[in-house]
C-alpha cells in the first residue's frame, strides 16, 4: 500500500482480545517507526448477551454476520467516545487500526478468522480503516500471531536488555528483546481464558477478580507438571494459539478455589518456561493485559520464573491500552508498506506487511 498521509499522524487503534470482554480504543501519534506517542484511551464493555454470542461463535455456534455487525457497532461507539474525550474531529484522525474479534485461530491449518465490518466502520466514522492484519502473514508461512512485538520493540528502545514483555489476555504471549536488537515472540500458553471459563461455570463471574478464588485454593502441582509436558511446548518457538487450544477439563473434579489456583499456576508456569526458552534470560518481565491486575497471578509468575516481575506501568506504558495502541501503530505500518511480522515473531518466511485499507464510501 502507499499513502499520501503525512507522518507522524494521529491514529486510533482498536482491540478486542480473546477474553471477549469489550473494546479498547487508543489514540496515538506515530510514524510507524520510532516515533511513538501514546496519548489516551477508553474501554467500552460488551454486553453480557454479546459476549455470550461471541464465545458461542468461537465454538462454531451462532450467526457470524449478525455478531460481527453488533460488535462493530461497539467499536464505532468506542471510537466516538474516544474522539469526544480528545475533542477531535474525524479529519484530525488519519487512520483506524481495526483488529476485529478473533473467533477461530488454526495456524496448523493456515487459517485465522477475525470478524468485523470494516467498510461499515469506515463509513460510520468517516475515517479510513485498516483491517485483516493477519491473513497475509499466514499466506507467507506465518502463524498470524503474535503481531504486537514490533510495537513492543519501538516502545522498549530505551530499556535495558534483554527484556521480555508478557501480554496476558485470553491467551498469553511474549516478546523477548535482546541486546543486539533481536526479537523473539510467541503465544506461550493460556492466559486468562481458562480461569474465566472456570469462574463462569462455577460462579457466573466473568473472571477471578483480584485472584481471590485462587488465593483461597491449593495448587495441584502434579497437574501443572503434566501440563508442561504438552506437545505445544516442544514446537518451534514461532507459534500461536487459539483461545480454546487448552481445555479446562484438566482441573475437572477440583473445587472452585483449587481449580482457580491450579489454572493460575498453569499460566504462570508457561510464562516461566517461555522465559527460560529464550536465547538469554531476560533481566525483567514487564506484564501487560488483564492478567497484571491479578496479584496472585503476578506473584506466581515471579515465583515460577525467578525473574523480577512488574506491570508495564513501571516503565510508564499504558497497560490497559497497549494492544489497542499497537494496532494503531500497525495500521500506519500497513499503509506505508512496512513489515508487520518477522520470521522470529510469527514464523513467516520473510518480513511481510499486511492489512487491507477500507476508505469511507461517502
Amino acid at each position: 500500500m502507499t499513502s499520501p498521509i503525512e507522518f507522524p499522524a494521529l491514529v486510533i487503534g482498536l482491540m478486542s482480545g480473546t477474553s471477549a470482554d469489550g473494546v479498547d480504543a487508543a489514540l496515538i501519534r506515530t510514524d510507524g517507526l520510532n516515533h511513538v506517542e501514546p496519548m489516551m484511551g477508553t474501554h467500552v464493555r460488551y454486553s453480557d448477551e454479546l459476549r455470550r454470542d461471541i464465545l458461542a461463535l468461537m465454538k462454531g455456534n451462532g450467526d457470524a454476520e449478525a455478531v460481527a455487525q453488533a460488535l462493530t457497532e461497539v467499536h464505532a461507539r468506542a471510537v466516538e467516545e474516544l474522539m469526544g474525550q480528545a475533542n477531535l474531529h474525524r479529519d484530525d484522525v488519519a487512520l483506524i487500526g481495526f483488529h476485529g474479534q478473533t473467533t477461530k485461530h488454526e495456524p496448523e491449518k493456515g487459517s485465522t478468522t477475525q470478524i468485523g465490518n470494516a467498510q461499515w466502520l469506515a463509513d460510520r466514522t468517516g475515517i479510513p480503516v485498516v483491517f485483516d492484519f493477519r491473513s497475509n502473514d499466514m499466506k507467507h508461512g506465518g502463524q498470524g500471531a503474535p503481531l504486537v512485538p514490533l510495537y513492543h520493540a519501538a516502545l522498549a528502545s530505551g530499556l535495558e536488555k534483554p527484556v521480555m514483555v508478557v501480554n496476558i489476555g485470553g491467551v498469553a504471549n511474549i516478546t523477548w528483546m535482546g541486546l543486539d536488537g533481536s526479537i523473539e515472540a510467541m503465544d506461550c500458553g493460556p492466559g486468562n481464558a481458562l480461569i474465566d471459563d472456570w469462574m463462569g461455570t462455577h460462579t457466573g463471574a466473568r473472571c477471578d477478580t483480584n485472584g481471590l478464588a485462587a488465593k483461597r485454593g491449593i495448587t495441584n502441582e502434579a497437574v501443572v507438571k503434566d501440563f508442561l509436558r504438552n506437545a505445544f511446548f516442544v514446537q518451534n518457538r514461532a507459534r500461536s494459539l487459539d483461545r480454546n487450544h487448552f481445555k479446562v477439563s484438566m482441573v475437572e473434579g477440583m473445587n472452585m478455589e483449587d481449580g482457580a489456583a491450579t489454572l493460575t499456576a498453569i499460566t504462570a508456569a508457561a510464562i516461566g518456561w517461555s522465559a527460560r526458552a529464550m536465547p538469554e534470560l531476560p533481566k525483567q518481565l514487564l506484564i501487560t493485559g488483564g492478567g497484571r491486575h491479578n496479584p496472585i497471578m503476578m506473584r506466581m509468575i515471579a515465583e515460577r520464573s525467578a525473574i523480577p516481575t512488574a506491570p508495564v506501568e513501571k516503565v510508564n506504558w499504558q497497560g490497559d491500552m497497549l494492544e489497542a495502541e499497537a494496532f494503531g501503530y500497525l495500521a500506519v505500518r500497513s499503509v506505508r508498506g512496512l513489515p508487520l511480522s518477522l520470521p522470529s515473531t510469527t514464523g513467516v518466511r520473510e518480513p511481510v506487511s499486511g492489512g487491507v485499507l477500507f476508505n469511507p464510501s461517502k
